[in-house]
């Protein structure tokens, strides 16, 4: 039933692991990775409501505490109840839809990187840390394993990974970025102006 991937690098950094982010080369996709990834996501696509459910369901499942990120799922325990949730249903739309549009971007990673960028500005300001990023190229993985059957092989999933970690990568610095741009406004909106009845002589 489980799907663990260990040793995968999808999961959250350690505290001490994030401290050294700057040193760490970023993921690299290959052309061998690109192609592998475009040729899979073909069959993939034809179930991509339903990898988008296995995929939350499962990363509820295995990491309960990401239920807090989502106000509407935060209270439900009941599993089957989320697997029929039509409010899930278009989240795990809405993230199958990003990887989409990732995969098409494969060959314009420029594009591919402001796409990423963007969406971890925006879950900065939905308040979903980046060390849960992680949780969901793993999750992924697991719920497309069993559509690809015999075509899923250890190479292809290599370069899903990599594809997961260049973008959640990215994201990471689009939160990061989010979040210092709206701690210099509030120390620049929080400023005291000098008071214009003091400075008449």
């Amino acid at each position: 039933m489980g799907c663990a991937i260990s040793g995968s690098g999808l999961t959250p950094r350690t505290a001490a692991e994030s401290r050294n982010t700057e040193d760490e080369a970023p993921a690299r996709l290959t052309p061998d990775h690109i192609q592998l990834i475009k040729e899979s996501w073909k069959v993939i696509q034809e179930d991509i409501a339903k990898v988008g459910i296995i995929m939350f369901v499962r990363l509820f499942e295995t990491h309960p505490e990401c239920k807090d990120v989502f106000f509407l799922f935060r209270d439900v325990e009941d599993l089957e109840r989320l697997r029929t949730s039509r409010e899930l249903r278009a989240h795990g739309l809405r993230v199958m839809s990003f990887i989409e549009k990732s995969v098409a971007r494969l060959d314009q990673l420029e594009r591919l990187e402001n796409l990423a960028r963007e969406l971890g500005k925006s879950h900065f300001r939905y308040n979903a840390p980046p060390k849960y990023f992680g949780y969901v190229g793993a999750e992924f993985i697991c719920a497309v394993r069993p559509i690809l059957k015999d075509r899923w092989t250890p190479e292809l999933e290599q370069a899903w990974k990599t594809l997961f970690q260049y973008v959640t990568g990215i994201m990471k610095d689009g939160y990061l970025e989010e979040e210092r741009s709206k701690r210099n406004q509030t120390l620049t909106s929080g400023k005291e102006r000098p008071d214009k009845r003091n400075t008449a002589i």
